[in-house]
Parts: C-alpha cells; structure tokens; sequence
C-alpha cells in the first residue's frame, strides 16, 4: 500500500478513535410507549329511577341510646406504671371523675424487646482490587490503535473505578489521546451505586460529569439542572460492571446511565453464551448489546466474575472498533498495579 494511502489512513483512525475513547457514543434509548388516556362517565339513570334518586329521604327519628353507667369503686384507684411506684389519686380527684369512666386496670407487665439483629454485611461480587488491561484494533482485524486500562478498587462499602485509554503506533502520531474515566460509589446489596463521575481529556478535567444524590433521587449531568434518578442508575464506566449483578435472564429491558453529557434510559439486549478467542485465552462469555444506529456490544466472562474481557462499539457509518482482554489480574496479587 503507498505510504499516501496508509498516512491517510491512519488520520482516518485518528479522527474514529476520538470517538471511541471518550463517551461521544449514542447508545439506543428505551422506546417509551405513550400513556392510553380513558376517561369515564356514568350511564344516564332511566326517569324514573333518577327521580326516586333525587327525592329527599324521609327523616328518621333516631332513638337516644342508653347511657350505660359503670360503677366506680369507694377507694381511691391507684395507677401502676411497669418499673416505677404506684401513683395514688386523691379522694377528691377520684370523686370528681365522671361515672361514665371505669375504673382503669393495672397494665400487665411489657414483654421485654429484644433489639433487632444487626444488617448482615453486604458481601462484594468484586475482589478489593482488580485490573483489566485491552487492546483496542480497528474492527476484528487485530490492527492495533490503542489501549486501555480499567481498574478497581473496594474499601469500606465503597468503590473506586478508572479507565485510562490511550492511542498508540501509527494513530498516535496523528491523534494523540488520552482520556481518563472516574467512577466512585458505594457498594450495595444491588450492586455499584454511583455518586460521581468525571472525564478528563488529555490531563484536563472537562464538563462531563455526572453527580447522583440518592437521598432526592436527582442527577445532575455536566451544567444542567437536576433531574429525576432512576433506582439502579448508573455511568458510562460503572455501567459495565454493574451488569455482573443483573438478573440476565430478565435483561432485555432497560438502564438508565449518565454519560458525562446527559442522563437517558438505554435498551439492553441479551444475546446468549458465546466463546470467545482473546489474548487473555478462550473463555465462556454471556453476550449482550445495547442496539441501534450507533451499538455497543459486550462480553462477560463466566471464569471472571462476568467481568467485561470484550466490548465492541459500532457507529452509524458501520465502523467497529474492539477492546480485547489482554490481562486480568483480580484480588490483593503482589504485582496488581496502585490505583492513581
């Protein structure tokens, strides 16, 4: 191939790539189908019948009820508190008490409370620690344009997500770039529950960021107005983990997610177990897509903890651009990287 050719290229990649690594990809919004309104109205009474409806009812002469008069004892009643002494009442106090009142029964003894057990732990799905390393090529073909780098961390119920991807080779000339992803939550019987999430391009931090106040169910994205938040939300980077603790066999219908740029119900598609063929080795995967004009298509690997070993994003020209599973490091392994 001339070398005009391959130069032109690898601009090409340069531009797509730009794409791929920050969260630019439109994922397929959940159709919403629009609410049926009904509205009812009562049948029209026959003549007749409205008439007798609409007469006034004949007065009836309620019958006085019978006062019932309990008796009250001579002595003075005395009121037993469970733990403290008798408290007399004076003659005088007890005389002047109206006779429709009976005298009060001692209470009987409280049962003794027993404190309510402790919550049990929340037990992580996760290791405290894990890293997944890609290759990202252009389509399956294996020709290589960059990498990218995932890591976690779990402490104290909370946990700690960043991707790092970077250009690399013939692309990096033409489009150096370096994006970085956090993600920070907490740890539930759920799953990831984010509270914030953050982009910064090429060591700068930037507007795309996503704010979660789980106490007002609002969600603030980049400089907009809060918005109501949906139970399971998550971002763009915890989202592919979060889908470790879903029930797959129900998936099929939506997640919301916070890209960094807006806050939208996603469509979510599962594809069935598939193996797959990665640097990292061969593994059994679950398959599952979030569909439309521009897809993004991921792999979990049943061996890893359904950790994504593959993710796959197609835009609206046809163009696919592949993460593999180079490495998988999970758990407190000597030579697991630090979290920066």
């Amino acid at each position: 191939m001339p070398l005009v050719l391959i130069l032109a290229f690898a601009a090409s990649l340069g531009i797509h790539v730009a794409v791929l690594f920050g969260p630019q990809f439109e994922l397929s919004k959940q159709v919403e189908t629009p609410p049926l309104m009904v509205e009812l109205k009562p049948t029209p009474l026959p003549p007749a019948q409205r008439a007798a409806t609409l007469a006034p009812p004949k007065s009836v002469k309620a019958k006085a009820p019978r006062r019932q008069v309990a008796r009250v004892a001579s002595a003075s009643p005395v009121l037993s508190v469970a733990g403290q002494s008798p408290l007399s009442i004076p003659d005088d106090v007890a005389a002047a008490a109206p006779a429709s009142i009976a005298e009060p029964a001692p209470p009987a003894s409280a049962p003794a409370v027993e404190p309510a057990p402790a919550p049990a732990p929340v037990v992580a799905r996760l290791p405290p620690r894990g890293m997944i390393r890609y290759r990202v090529d252009r389509g399956d073909s294996n020709f290589e344009i960059g990498f990218a780098q995932h890591e976690w961390t779990i402490a104290d119920g909370h946990y700690r997500l960043t991707s790092v991807a970077e250009t690399t080779g013939l692309v990096w000339l033409f489009k150096s770039i370096r994006i970085e992803m956090e993600s920070r939550g907490l740890i539930t019987a759920a799953g990831l529950q984010p509270q914030t999430f953050a982009v910064r391009r090429n060591g700068q931090p930037t507007k795309e960021t996503a704010d979660f106040d789980w106490s007002a169910m609002t969600v603030r994205v980049a400089d907009r107005a809060a918005q109501p938040l949906d139970e399971g939300a998550q971002d763009l980077l915890s989202f592919n983990y979060q889908l470790g603790f879903l029930d797959h066999r129900e998936a099929g219908d939506a997640l919301p997610i916070a890209t960094g740029k807006k806050y939208e119900i996603y469509r979510l598609e599962v594809l069935g177990d598939e193996d797959v063929e990665l640097p990292a080795g061969r593994m059994r995967t679950l398959h599952l897509r979030t569909p439309g004009e521009n897809s993004t298509e991921l792999w979990l690997a049943y061996d890893y903890l359904l950790l994504p070993v593959k993710i796959r994003y197609v835009d609206g020209q046809g163009d696919s651009f592949v993460q593999v599973a180079t490495k998988i490091q999970v758990g407190d392994a000597p030579d697991n990287p630090q979290p920066r």
